[in-house]
């Protein structure tokens, strides 16, 4: 009996351990929100929470540590796990794909964001919103930069997962890609909600 508690106790442990270091989102949500900041600079909207005062930032530490020495699972995770949680968005095929994007956003295509002629979509790339509002001429310009863009952007999110050892998370990389471009777009830029519907940040 005794013998059977520990293999489930085990078992439970291990699959906790499993999924903390299968897929970790924080990291990945981090990555993102560092990549999307560089590309689109730091003057965004972000709407971040007022700092904490200088009592709260002297406890978390503590609280930190105390958490990390009272949670079991941390003293089975070794140091190896918990250094395969950082997550790399500089390889040389990233700072390409990222390099561009960046070019591509302060060179051509956030005239076209401000404007609302573009927007972000709820897959992580960009959309023409109204090619009615458009020109002929600057119709055929949008259309470019959309496509390019769109391509540069699936063979980030592609190149992040392999660069990481896991092509399978490009799904959950693309996620948190779609939250930062919408946190991080400024007033008055277009992107879609789930439904994908237009909304105005």
């Amino acid at each position: 009996m005794k013998k059977s508690i520990l293999m489930v106790c085990f078992a439970l442990v291990a699959a906790c351990v499993t999924i903390n270091v299968y897929f970790p989102a924080a990291e990945v949500e981090s990555a993102a929100e560092e990549v999307v900041k560089d590309i689109l600079g730091d003057d965004q909207n972000t709407g971040k929470e007022p700092e904490a005062s200088n009592e709260q930032g002297a406890l978390m530490p503590m609280l930190k540590t105390i958490v990390k020495h009272v949670n079991p699972v941390s003293w089975i995770i070794s140091t190896a796990h918990a250094q395969e949680a950082d997550i790399n968005v500089s390889s040389p095929a990233i700072t390409v794909l990222r390099d561009r994007i960046k070019g591509r956003y302060e060179n051509s295509l956030k005239p076209f964001l401000d404007n609302q002629a573009v927007g972000f979509t709820n897959a992580g790339l960009v959309a023409v919103v109204d090619a009615s509002s458009l020109g002929l001429k600057d119709r055929q310009v949008v259309n470019k930069l959309v496509a390019d863009e769109n391509r540069d952007r699936d063979a980030l999110y592609r190149e992040i997962a392999v660069a990481n050892g896991h092509p399978e998370w490009e799904d959950q990389i693309r996620e948190a890609f779609v939250k930062q471009w919408t946190k991080q777009a400024k007033s008055g830029w277009k992107y879609q909600n789930e439904a994908g519907q237009w909304q105005t940040k």
